[in-house]
């Protein structure tokens, strides 16, 4: 398990439909080591805090592994690194293996893994398929988030272990299917809603569903 890429962007207005909107999901590579703070990476940030950010979306990843996935699905060329707009592009890390509340080191850093990604429009207007959100939903390819527990500097090729996981533990994909597909029974949400590093949002998205079954 490694860092295939980093990638940063700072937020900039671009056009969509007519309109202007600010973002920060044209994520470029950067070759040298990066210093990971508890609000994410030094060169980058996030157009709309309102839903992107802060310390339970720090930095977000993304499995390499899916790239051929989506070329594929997409029928397109080779989709340049730092596409679906996240900070750490990865390998050996995919969504039905890694688990809330896993705490990962990478270089110099400790991170802990939080939430599925949910895509916005504006990840589809840079792929240039509007139409993709609910496939990629639906896809369980989400990637991750993470909360930074101790700052440093990370590179590329740096290796990323899991050195500790909870008691708890539900895979990124079940959390998905929990919080967007309606997957799931009152058991499993009851047990999703142990985990002790749970993010403020899904407890509430999980609390709500458990309490109307």
């Amino acid at each position: 398990m490694q860092i295939i890429s980093i990638n940063v962007a700072m937020p900039k207005t671009i056009e969509i439909k007519g309109r202007p909107v600010l973002t920060a999901i044209y994520k470029e590579p950067v070759a040298s080591s990066v210093w990971l703070g508890k609000l994410g990476l030094v060169g980058d940030g996030q157009a709309d805090l309102t839903v992107h950010g802060g310390l339970h979306q720090a930095v977000y990843s993304y499995p390499f592994e899916h790239y051929d996935y989506w070329q594929k699905h997409l029928n397109t060329a080779p989709l340049a690194l730092g596409m679906f707009g996240e900070n750490f592009t990865v390998s050996g890390l995919l969504e039905d293996q890694i688990c809330v509340g896993d705490i990962l080191s990478i270089g110099e850093a400790t991170v802990q893994v939080t939430m599925p990604r949910i895509p916005c429009f504006k990840f589809g207007h840079k792929i240039g398929h509007p139409e993709i959100l609910d496939a990629f939903l639906r896809s369980g390819k989400s990637g991750f988030y993470q909360r930074v527990l101790t700052e440093g500097h990370v590179k590329v090729d740096d290796e990323i272990k899991i050195v500790a996981r909870d008691s708890n533990k539900i895979s990124i994909r079940t959390a998905l299917g929990l919080q967007k597909l309606d997957e799931g029974d009152a058991t499993l949400l009851a047990q999703a809603l142990k985990i002790n590093s749970l993010a403020p949002l899904l407890k509430e998205i999980y609390g709500n569903r458990l309490s109307t079954m």
